[in-house]
C-alpha cells in the first residue's frame, strides 16, 4: 500500500482511533479481508501524519475521514424524521395493482389514508424521501395473491398490525434507531391473503443487501463493543470471523 507522507501535521490519537473505527466498520461489511484490516491497522499505529491515516482509507467507500466532531463516532439511534410544515393535501390515495405493478417512491405526497391493494400484482410504496405532515398518516393494505412493500426511513415512527391468511403480514423494525418525540406517525394495518405485506426499514439510497450488511454490521457492534474502544481491534476481529 502506498502511503502519503507529506504534511497533514501530527495525527491526534482522537483521529487515529476513528480511523481504525473506520477500518473496522469497513471490515464488518466485508469491504475488505482480515489480512488486509491488519495490515491497515498496523499502520494507522504506526502513523505519524493525519495524511497518513487518510490515505488508508482513501480506496474505500468512505473516501476520507470520518467525521470526528464531537469526540468519536456517534453510534446509530440519533435519526429523527422530519415532519412536512404544511397538513395533508388530499383525504384519500390509492395505489392499486391488479396483474401488474404500482410504485411510490421519491419525493412525494401521501393522502392522510392511502388504500393500497394488490391483486395478483405487486405494489411499493417507498416513504423514504416523502413529505409526511405532522401526526397520522394511514396506510391500509390488502394483498390478495401479491404483495404490498412499504419502505420506511430510521426514525419514522412505524404502527403496524395486520391479518396473515395463508399468507404473511410482516414488519422488520430497526431497534438501532429511536423515533424523536416529533416525529410523524405512520400508521399500516390490512389483510394478506395467500399474499405479503412487508414493510422494511432502509436508508437513502440503501439497497436491501446494503441494509442487510449494515444490521449485521450494527448487531455486531452492539454485541461486541467494537466501535470506540481503545483496546487493539485486532482480536476482537478476529473472534468475529466466521
Amino acid at each position: 500500500m502506498t502511503r502519503d507522507t507529506k504534511g497533514g501535521g501530527a495525527p491526534p490519537n482522537q483521529t487515529r482511533q476513528v480511523t481504525i473505527d473506520a477500518l473496522c466498520e469497513h471490515f464488518a461489511n466485508d469491504a475488505i479481508t482480515i489480512e488486509d484490516f491488519e495490515s491497515r491497522v498496523d499502520a494507522a499505529h504506526q502513523a505519524t501524519t493525519t495524511d497518513e491515516l487518510r490515505e488508508l482509507l482513501r480506496d474505500l467507500p468512505s473516501g476520507n475521514l470520518p467525521a470526528v466532531a464531537g469526540g468519536a463516532l456517534q453510534p446509530a439511534g440519533s435519526h429523527e424524521y422530519p415532519a412536512a410544515t404544511f397538513t395533508h393535501s388530499k383525504e384519500r390515495g390509492y395505489a392499486i395493482a391488479v396483474l401488474g405493478g404500482s410504485r411510490r417512491r421519491g419525493r412525494w405526497t401521501p393522502a392522510r389514508v392511502t388504500h393500497s391493494v394488490a391483486v395478483m400484482g405487486g405494489v411499493e410504496l417507498d416513504f423514504r424521501e416523502a413529505l409526511l405532515p405532522p401526526g397520522v398518516t394511514e396506510i391500509r393494505a390488502y394483498s390478495v395473491m401479491g404483495g404490498v412493500e412499504i419502505i420506511v426511513p430510521p426514525g419514522l415512527i412505524v404502527e403496524s398490525h395486520g391479518i396473515g391468511i395463508m399468507g404473511g403480514f410482516e414488519h422488520a423494525g430497526d431497534d438501532f434507531d429511536r423515533p424523536g418525540p416529533t416525529a410523524p406517525v405512520l400508521r399500516i394495518s390490512g389483510i394478506a391473503l395467500m399474499g405479503g405485506v412487508d414493510i422494511k426499514v432502509r436508508h437513502v439510497g440503501e439497497t436491501a443487501r446494503d441494509a442487510r450488511r449494515r444490521r449485521r454490521q450494527e448487531r455486531r457492534d452492539r454485541r461486541r463493543g467494537l466501535l470506540g474502544r481503545a483496546a487493539d481491534p485486532t482480536e476482537d476481529v478476529r473472534r468475529l470471523r466466521d
